[in-house]
């Protein structure tokens, strides 16, 4: 456990909070993320199947990180995956074609394609990459920093698992620059206007200053 100069603490993440993290989720993230708000995948407070079916995978992993007020209440999350290899990715790629919700669709598959143009397993000679996947902030608890303490905190984890490289696919700016801001470095990225549907047209119209995905890593030995 670890208490910051703001009074939170900062928590591994265990099956018992599940539920407060996805109702957590369902405030934030889900509705606020660049790519789900350019699609409207879902409003604020809404659920979404599918996007809660791949945060609860991830939690299960049991890397993930919160940071709770004194009086209990959630003010931010970041959930944590393993990578086990880009197999694990192409996998992923080909399971959407089975998935009904285009908007998720495709969400995913621009994630997943960019993701295998690169292999930061053989680049770094890894079997396993510690991914961020999920970073939500809490409206009453943003402009804090509150959501660099959590990436700083599952550097922690990932250093105490064992782990020797980091990842994430940083879809807006504000995520980007915290990424940047503790080390991480940009390993590939596409600008949402040049990624074209088969009539040319752009797929995604993310406003400003969202403007690409970048995909970024930080070795840790």
């Amino acid at each position: 456990m670890l208490s910051n100069s703001n009074g939170l603490r900062m928590e591994l993440i265990t099956e018992a909070w599940f539920p407060e993290v996805i109702q957590h989720l369902r405030q934030t993230f889900f509705a606020d993320e660049p790519l789900n708000k350019a699609v409207n995948l879902c409003r604020p407070g809404d659920g979404h199947t599918l996007l809660e079916k791949h945060s609860l995978s991830s939690l299960r992993d049991g890397i993930s990180v919160m940071a709770i007020s004194n009086d209990g209440e959630i003010a931010g999350v970041v959930v944590n995956g393993i990578l086990h290899g880009n197999e694990d990715t192409g996998r992923a790629l080909d399971r959407l074609a089975e998935i009904e919700d285009e908007k998720f669709r495709k969400i995913f598959t621009l994630l997943y394609e960019q993701n295998l143009k690169i292999d930061l397993f053989e680049q770094f000679s890894v079997d396993s990459i510690f991914e961020i996947r999920i970073l939500s902030v809490d409206a009453k608890f943003r402009g804090q920093g509150l959501a660099k303490e959590l990436m700083r905190k599952s550097e922690e984890v990932a250093r105490t698992n064992g782990f020797q490289l980091m990842k994430t696919d940083a879809t807006g700016m504000f995520s980007q620059r915290v990424a940047s801001s503790l080390g991480f470095l940009t390993r590939h990225e596409i600008k949402y206007d040049d990624y074209l549907d088969q009539d040319g047209r752009p797929v995604f119209h993310v406003g400003a200053p969202h403007d690409r995905l970048k995909i970024m890593y930080k070795a840790l030995c």
